[in-house]
């Protein structure tokens, strides 16, 4: 992964990667209730991260997972193509396609949502171990942060990117009314071992009435205490509990990295996150890639002969 370039030495090649075969996993849709699958398949290089709507037959059921093709960000990312087909709740698959340094997939969905499984990330991960990657015959590049960029809603959330040495590292913060919430913050930062075991497994989470309301809108018919944490107040609904004292906090920063995947690339750079969701991180990359000036796209290759010259010289 890229936070760990500066161990890497010069007859190792960072390369795009994709699946090295085929894997499905059957869930239900968030919103829906329906039972849905989802399948992951390999992609030739240069290909990026791309979502097929296999029920939709009769126009384009392909759409390309980036921050242009953002169509929606109320209550999870939902891409769209310009022939109308979308796909919601993709930031828990995006989230362990970033951390496994998936650059090339076709993604299957049999309808219009991402099953939500355990409302974390963890299925997915899975999912990747058992299946495998393969590196393909293409140098890895990603987008280096050059300057600040910072996004704001006038509402109290602030969103941000930074320059970095390496890697991507993450800073989040919330506030809830609810006290089971609260305040919490953490520094993430990102690998695909460190996602694993301390990113994957944090659940979205909503108020209890948050959830009656949405019912009654016709929305979130698939949600239930096995793939969210629900809040009443001072309480946790779920009855074993967390699994983190700060799950709340790293199911935002596991939100971030997924919706960060939209840059199609690896991002170098420090991203903060205030009382910020979905629609901020995206706005956040419009805003950067609106901006020559901030950004610039390396081979990950050059920067590791870079640091190996510099090291050698010392």
């Amino acid at each position: 992964m890229i936070a760990d370039i500066s161990r890497l030495s010069l007859d190792y090649k960072l390369c795009e990667k994709t699946f090295r075969g085929s894997i499905y996993a059957v869930g239900v849709g968030l919103h829906s209730g329906a039972k849905t699958k989802i399948s992951f398949h390999p992609a030739p290089v240069g290909t990026g991260i791309v979502f097929r709507r296999v029920d939709v037959t009769d126009k384009n059921n392909e759409i390309k997972a980036s921050y242009e093709n953002v169509v929606d960000t109320r209550l999870c990312t939902c891409y769209g193509n310009a022939e109308g087909v979308r796909v919601s709740t993709a930031e828990h698959v995006m989230a362990a396609l970033y951390a496994y340094g998936v650059t090339n997939a076709y993604i299957d969905v049999q309808g219009p949502e991402v099953p939500i499984m355990d409302g974390s990330a963890q299925d997915f991960a899975f999912l990747f171990d058992c299946v495998g990657l393969i590196e393909q015959n293409a140098p890895l590049k990603a987008v280096r942060i050059k300057k600040e960029v910072v996004f704001e809603d006038g509402k109290g959330a602030v969103v941000s990117l930074k320059p970095a040495e390496k890697g991507l590292t993450i800073d989040f913060d919330i506030e809830f009314a609810a006290g089971a919430i609260g305040h919490q913050s953490l520094v993430f930062d990102l690998t695909q071992k460190s996602f694993k075991k301390e990113i994957a497994y944090a659940r979205t989470f909503a108020q209890l009435q948050e959830i009656e309301m949405l019912r009654s809108m016709g929305l979130c018919h698939g949600g239930s205490l096995e793939n969210a944490i629900v809040v009443n107040g001072e309480s946790i609904m779920n009855p074993e509990g967390l699994r983190h004292q700060t799950e709340f906090v790293r199911h935002k920063i596991l939100d971030a990295i997924g919706d960060l995947g939209q840059a199609g690339l690896p991002i170098i750079g420090s991203f903060q996150g205030v009382r910020s969701g979905h629609f901020h991180t995206n706005a956040l990359l419009r805003t950067l890639f609106a901006d020559s000036s901030a950004y610039e796209i390396i081979d990950l290759n050059e920067t590791i002969e870079e640091n190996e010259s510099a090291i050698a010289v010392a």
